[in-house]
């Protein structure tokens, strides 16, 4: 293989579309997670309404940010628009480029977008990046191994590493719920159950007294407490696609049967979990 050859050029290897399609799956997933971040989407349709980061980068560029702990280019405004522009610029090109070089290069710029946007005064504490640099720190890796060696090899590896990352994810989700509020149910009941325009949340409301609905977050925090730390303990033992299936199921319904806005910080969770249904079945019952 030559530097200069596209991926799909360069190989008779049976499996190696499936490699292509693990990435272009992911990279897509990772652009629409952050475009997340501009628009809304719901089941009704695209919502061309100012998403959180447009509303962020306003407020930025006309109160700038002032905490003294950050070094000042990760206070600017400029930085934080430029970084999250660039990232997203890069998604773009690694979908539509067909060269590994290119896909790779792609895939640093990201992931040095990403890591800026992690630190940033004005983002570190959003999930969304959090999430998008651990998938991204997976794409760089699939890219560096992109029509080199065996492909059901590479496939199984990247798997494994996608569940074990979704596992991490999971658990540490969960340990930051291992509180007295969420186990009571009362961080969800004032997130969610008490006045989220969410859909589920919105019948809920119209069915049930306020009492009934107190019980009902108690239960509910509880079961995502549990569920989150069965998963992120176990997730990553399960074969391939048991382990795909999981991880697609659970993500998308923490964002639809809770707050569509938490598509922008698990579409690419979903994108990277279902990586485990391209592993071919002569390797469903290995362990990388």
């Amino acid at each position: 293989m030559t530097n200069g050859e596209s991926d799909e050029n360069v190989t008779t290897d049976p499996y190696a579309g499936r490699i292509t399609a693990a990435y272009l799956i992911v990279q897509a997933s990772l652009f629409i997670g952050l475009f997340w971040k501009l628009a809304l989407i719901t089941p009704s349709g695209l919502v061309w309404q100012k998403g959180f980061f447009l509303l962020a980068d306003e407020l930025y560029h006309r109160t700038p940010l002032l905490d003294p702990f950050f070094p000042d280019w990760l206070r600017s405004a400029e930085v934080l628009r430029w970084a999250f522009l660039c990232t997203m610029a890069s998604l773009l090109i690694g979908i539509v480029g067909k060269f590994r070089l290119v896909r790779i290069a792609m895939a640093v710029v990201s992931l040095v977008g990403l890591s800026i946007l992690c630190v940033h005064q004005g983002s570190y504490n959003d999930a969304t990046f959090a999430t998008s640099w651990w998938v991204t720190l997976w794409v760089l890796w699939l890219t560096t191994r992109m029509g080199r060696g065996d492909s059901v090899a590479v496939l199984t590896h990247a798997a494994f590493l996608a569940r074990l990352i979704g596992s991490m994810i999971l658990l540490g989700g969960a340990v930051g719920k291992w509180t007295p509020e969420y186990w009571s149910g009362e961080v969800f009941y004032d997130i969610y159950f008490r006045d989220r325009d969410h859909w589920l949340f919105n019948r809920l409301r119209e069915s049930f007294e306020p009492e009934t609905l107190r019980t009902m977050a108690m239960w509910y925090s509880r079961k995502v407490v549990v569920v989150e730390t069965i998963c992120g303990f176990g997730m990553w033992r399960l074969p391939p696609r048991w382990a795909a299936a999981l991880g697609v199921t659970l993500f998308f319904s923490i964002a639809a049967l809770s707050n569509f806005w938490l598509f922008s910080v698990l579409t690419c969770m979903v994108g990277m979990s279902s990586v485990g249904f391209l592993v071919p079945s002569q390797r469903l019952g290995e362990t990388p």
